[in-house]
C-alpha cells in the first residue's frame, strides 16, 4: 500500500506520487487533500489504485484523485485520468458502473417559511411521483425502439415528449446528449434492463433531496443560477440504472481478450481497457454514450414528475411553486475534451469516476449565463449534512483538467454501516433535526449515514483552498427521499 513518506507535498492542499514510486508508472499521481483528509485516505487502498491508473497506455496528464476520494474497482473513486485521443486507452473501470451517475439541481422562488406546512405533503407526493427501490421502474413503459431512441437522443428525446424545455437542456452538461451513441452496441440483457427504469430513482446513495438555501457566499453567482437565502432548492441525484451497470458489465468481460490482444500489461486486471482506435475501443466509447444519454433523460424525467409533484401538493396553496433547473452534471463518465497540457492544447479523454467537471470562465461548452462565472459545481452531503453549490475556476482548468470532488466520499463500507448502524434509530435522529425521510427500507437507510462519509465541509474547504473550486452556496436538507 501507498503510506503517507510516499507523498511529496506541493502545496498545503497538493501532493504528488512521483513516476519514481514504482517503474511501471508512465505519470506522476496528483492528490488533492488537506493533512486531515490524508489520515483518512491512506487507510484503503485508493492511492494504490491511483497508482495501478498511471500505469496506462497514453495518459497525456498526471492521474489526479479528489479529496472525497476512496477505493473502488479499478480506478480509486475520486480519479481523474486523461489519455490521448484516440491512440489513448478507454477504461471502464475509470468510468464507473453506474455510467453517468450524477446530480442536478433546481432552485425555486419558494420561501422556507410559505413551504413548511407542506413539507410532509411534498415528501408523500415526490415518494410516489418518482419511483424508487432496486430493480424498480419508471411510471412509464417503452418499446425497445422508444429506448433506442432514449440512449441515442438523452435529454433531447424528453424535449420531444414534453418532458423538458429549452433551458433544462441549455442547462445541461452536454446539453443532455453526447454523440456517438450506437444502440447497437448495447446487448439484448442491458436493453431489456433499460426499457421500464427511465423516470426511476434507484438505491443505494441515490435520493431526492428538498434543501433550504443556507448561506449564500457569492451573491452575483448565486443570483445568475436563481439561488436566493431563505428559499427551497431541490437536488436529484441518480443515474443509468440497470442499463449503465450492465454495459459497464458486459464490457469489463469482453475488454479482457482485448488486453491481450493489443498487448497491454496490467497490474490490475480491473483495469481493462482498450485503445479507443481500435474496434473493442469505439465499441465501448458508444455503448457508454448510449448509457450516458439514457442517465441524462432519467434526471430529466426525474425532475418533470418532481415537477408535478410540487404541483399536486403546491397549486393554488403558494404562487411561486415552479422549479428551475440550475444545473445538471455528470460524475461517472469519460469525455473527450481538449485542455492545454504542457502548453499545447491536446485533444483527450477525462475519464471522471466520482468527479465532476467544473470548467471555468470563458469555457465555450457553457451556457451564455454561465460564461462569466463558471460552471455551477455541485457537491451534495450524506443525507443528514449540508451540500455545496461551487463554481469551476480558471484554476481548475489549468491544474485539474476542469475537474473537481463530487461528494463527501466514504469512509465507511455499506456493509459495516449496516453492522453499526441502526436504519430505525438514524431515521429518528434525522427527524429530530427536522429532516423528513422517506426510505424503502432502514437497511437501504443505515448505508449512507453521516457517519459513513467524510466531512463534506472538509472536502469542499480543500477544493476552494487549492482554487479549483469557489463557494456559491450551502444547503440544508429538509426532506430526503432515498431508494
Amino acid at each position: 500500500m501507498v503510506s503517507r513518506s510516499d507523498l511529496q507535498q506541493i502545496t498545503p492542499y497538493e501532493w504528488e506520487i512521483p513516476v519514481s514510486h514504482r517503474p511501471d508508472m508512465r505519470v506522476p499521481v496528483r492528490l488533492f487533500a488537506s493533512e486531515e483528509l490524508l489520515q483518512e485516505i491512506t487507510r484503503d487502498k485508493s492511492l494504490e489504485q491511483a497508482v495501478n491508473a498511471a500505469t496506462l497506455p497514453g495518459l497525456a496528464s498526471a492521474v489526479l484523485v479528489m479529496p472525497d476520494m476512496h477505493q473502488g474497482y479499478g480506478f480509486p473513486i475520486g480519479g481523474v485520468a486523461a489519455t490521448r485521443y484516440p491512440e489513448g486507452v478507454i477504461s471502464p473501470g475509470g468510468i464507473g458502473y453506474d455510467i453517468n451517475c450524477g446530480v442536478r439541481l433546481l432552485a425555486s422562488r419558494l420561501l422556507y417559511q410559505e413551504a413548511k406546512p407542506h413539507l410532509e405533503d411534498l415528501a408523500t407526493a415526490l415518494n410516489q411521483f418518482c419511483p424508487s427501490g432496486v430493480g424498480t421502474g419508471g411510471r412509464q413503459r417503452f418499446s425497445l425502439r422508444e429506448t433506442g431512441e432514449v440512449c441515442r437522443n438523452g435529454s433531447q428525446w424528453a424535449r420531444r415528449k414534453g418532458f423538458a424545455s429549452d433551458q433544462d437542456l441549455r442547462r445541461t452538461e452536454e446539453g443532455g446528449r453526447i454523440s456517438g451513441a450506437d444502440p447497437r452496441y448495447i446487448s439484448p440483457r442491458a436493453w431489456q434492463r433499460g426499457s421500464s427504469q427511465v423516470g426511476s430513482l434507484g438505491a443505494g446513495n441515490h435520493f431526492i433531496e428538498i434543501d433550504l438555501v443556507e448561506s449564500v457566499f457569492d451573491p452575483e453567482a448565486a443570483r445568475v443560477m436563481g439561488l436566493q437565502e431563505g428559499y427551497l432548492a431541490l437536488q436529484i441525484h441518480c443515474g443509468s440504472r440497470g442499463l449503465g451497470h450492465q454495459v459497464c458489465s458486459d464490457y469489463v468481460k469482453s475488454l479482457q481478450s482485448a488486453v491481450d490482444r493489443y498487448g497491454i500489461q496490467l497490474p490490475d486486471r480491473a483495469l481493462v481497457c482498450a485503445p479507443m482506435d481500435t474496434p473493442e475501443g469505439e465499441a465501448y466509447l458508444s455503448a457508454m454514450a448510449c448509457a450516458a444519454n439514457y442517465a441524462f433523460a432519467n434526471r430529466q424525467v426525474l425532475s418533470h414528475q418532481a415537477r408535478e409533484a410540487f404541483e399536486s401538493v403546491l397549486a393554488g396553496r403558494v404562487k411561486n411553486w415552479g422549479l428551475s433547473l440550475v444545473y445538471d452534471v455528470a460524475h461517472n463518465i469519460g469525455k473527450i475534451e481538449t485542455h492545454s497540457i504542457g502548453g499545447k492544447e491536446i485533444e483527450v479523454c477525462v475519464h471522471r469516476k466520482g468527479a465532476t467537471r467544473a470548467f471555468g470562465p470563458g469555457a465555450e461548452d457553457l451556457p451564455s449565463e454561465y460564461g462569466k462565472i463558471g460552471q455551477p459545481v455541485l457537491v451534495p452531503g450524506s443525507m443528514g449534512t449540508s451540500s455545496w453549490v461551487l463554481r469551476g475556476t480558471e484554476g481548475a482548468m489549468r491544474r485539474s483538467l476542469g475537474s473537481c470532488c463530487h461528494g463527501a466520499g466514504r469512509v465507511m463500507s455499506r456493509s459495516k454501516a449496516k453492522k453499526t448502524i441502526r436504519g430505525e434509530d438514524l431515521r429518528a435522529s434525522l427527524e429530530k433535526k427536522g429532516i423528513t425521510i422517506r426510505a424503502g427500507s432502514m437497511a437501504g437507510l443505515a448505508e449512507e449515514a453521516p457517519a459513513a462519509y467524510k466531512d463534506v465541509d472538509v472536502v469542499v474547504d480543500t477544493v476552494v483552498q487549492a482554487g479549483i473550486a469557489a463557494p456559491v452556496a450551502r444547503l440544508k436538507p429538509l426532506v430526503v427521499i432515498k431508494g
